[in-house]
């Protein structure tokens, strides 16, 4: 992937993680907190792809993202374990969310949730700023 491409593709994906934490929030005031979450999830997984392109790799399902999160930036010590961490237990919360009729989650539970994918979102802004993406 050429460096400008990078540039482009990261940008993209930075505006669909902007706009699916937009979405989340909107949809957590109006109660809709499984959709909420679901939205959640979905922006940390454009930041997480944003990531990714920096190194070229475009993952083709929600695990090859988080395997290759934890291959090339976590075991690499660029970013603490926590933020993989955080990335699965959120994409199992989309699981839950989307395919579970029966598993039921507070508004607490967002706003926690919310919180971790706040700080995996920073900790990525500031490695793209680092390498001068943003």
């Amino acid at each position: 992937m050429k460096d400008e491409n990078i540039r482009l593709n990261v940008k993209e994906e930075i505006e669909r993680a902007k706009e699916a934490h937009k979405s989340a929030n909107i949809l957590f005031e109006n109660g809709l907190i499984k959709d909420a979450i679901s939205r959640l999830y979905y922006y940390t997984l454009h930041m997480v792809r944003a990531l990714l392109f920096t190194k070229g790799f475009e993952p083709k399902s929600h695990e090859g993202a988080l395997r290759l999160l934890s291959l090339h930036f976590i075991k690499e010590g660029i970013f603490e374990p926590e933020i993989a961490h955080i990335f699965s237990r959120l994409m199992k919360y989309r699981e839950e969310a989307d395919y579970n009729p029966f598993y039921v989650f507070s508004k607490e539970d967002f706003l926690s949730y919310k919180e971790e994918a706040e700080k995996l979102a920073g900790e990525i802004e500031r490695y793209l700023r680092k390498i001068g993406l943003l």
